[in-house]
């Protein structure tokens, strides 16, 4: 079983630590939840990894384990149209800015996304739902958040697929989007949305 080095903890424990993750960047419908999650200084459990590498029941597992055990979380659901008026690397940054001001920590470990926080120390970890438990807590909730709400979505569109691709651009969801059209939820910025809906202004 993989587990997270948790070499930034062993650096930095016994001070405070925020973990910060998102689901959802790449998908072209649906919204983005970033989540922030301050483990107790010391917390080791070896079952949380990156949230893309473990199964559907063991996130579900560990989503309730995390909220229970956290010092402190935060989830953050970024809006479609946040999404499209900001741009998804801007609107991701502007969560996890908030995330990290709004959670008592001293050290802010973020998936990737350089930040400047004031009183924080900062640093952006290149795949650190593998190397920080409290990135990869984030990442937990964020994707379990993200999935539910994807759920449900499919109950309201079932053509449209998004309990097996969760908006994310696979050939059935392109097929969809093709026979039936741009939904609310569909990110008008992204690629092959703005592309269907010029073809619709053209006809």
């Amino acid at each position: 079983m993989k587990k997270t080095s948790n070499e930034y903890e062993l650096e930095f424990w016994p001070k405070k630590i925020i973990g910060i993750d998102e689901a959802g960047r790449g998908p072209i419908a649906g919204p983005l939840v970033v989540c922030g999650v301050v483990l107790p200084v010391g917390y080791e459990n070896d079952e949380i990894y990156d949230s893309k590498s473990i199964s559907e029941k063991q996130r579900i597992k560990l989503f309730e384990l995390i909220k229970d055990i956290a010092l402190d979380y935060k989830i953050k659901i970024v809006s479609i149209e946040e999404i499209d008026s900001l741009n998804i690397y801007q609107a991701t940054k502007k969560a996890m800015y908030e995330i990290a001001s709004e959670l008592d920590g001293e050290i802010v470990l973020t998936d990737a996304m350089p930040l400047n926080v004031n009183n924080k120390k900062v640093l952006s970890v290149i795949k650190g739902d593998t190397k920080s438990i409290n990135i990869a807590a984030a990442s937990i909730l964020a994707k379990v958040t993200r999935d539910k709400i994807m759920c449900e979505y499919d109950s309201k569109y079932p053509e449209y697929g998004f309990k097996k691709n969760k908006g994310y651009p696979t050939k059935a969801h392109l097929e969809a989007l093709d026979k039936y059209g741009v939904l609310d939820i569909h990110r008008k910025s992204y690629g092959p949305v703005l592309k269907k809906q010029q073809l619709t202004l053209d006809i």
